[in-house]
């Protein structure tokens, strides 16, 4: 059996123990390497990948939203909310408002400079999507997603 384009990649020397396993590799090496790409590209901006998440979920929603429910929305899950908002705060990105019917609860909605830094960073991202997984037809990144979607199935908490 010839060895996979992932085993050369890796330099292991046997075969995966099962094709899940190589699946999932390839999936996290993939993710790694996609995740660096944008890394880069947000660091341009002085940002990080949770910070351009945030600020993209508010000007999604286009209006204040609260802090939970943002972190609900991530795409990657965040530990350290507040830390993240006092940063993107303390950039002017974000501002940060008490509920006054429920003190506990705490609205975040985005600044002017939010929007004008998504507006300068909208066309690099695409561009960015479009290197990265651009050279695959519509109907394959339509599978993709079916597929990573189905795989993610598994995943889900049991309640």
């Amino acid at each position: 059996m010839s060895k996979s384009r992932l085993q050369d990649e890796l330099k292991k020397k046997r075969p995966f123990d099962v094709p899940e396993q190589e699946a999932m590799l390839n999936i996290l090496r993939t993710s790694d390497q996609f995740q660096n790409r944008f890394g880069r590209l947000f660091r341009e901006y002085d940002l990080t990948h949770s910070q351009y998440n945030v600020l993209r979920i508010l000007r999604g929603e286009g209006k204040p939203m609260p802090c939970l429910e943002i972190g609900d929305r991530m795409i990657q899950v965040v530990p350290a909310m507040t830390g993240l908002l006092d940063r993107l705060e303390k950039q002017g990105l974000v501002r940060r408002e008490r509920c006054t019917e429920d003190r506990r609860v705490v609205y975040v909605e985005l600044t002017d400079a939010a929007r004008e830094l998504l507006e300068r960073m909208d066309a690099p991202v695409i561009e960015l999507h479009k290197q990265l997984i651009g050279h695959l037809k519509p109907s394959e990144l339509k599978e993709l997603s079916r597929l990573l979607e189905k795989a993610r199935d598994s995943a889900r908490p049991i309640d």
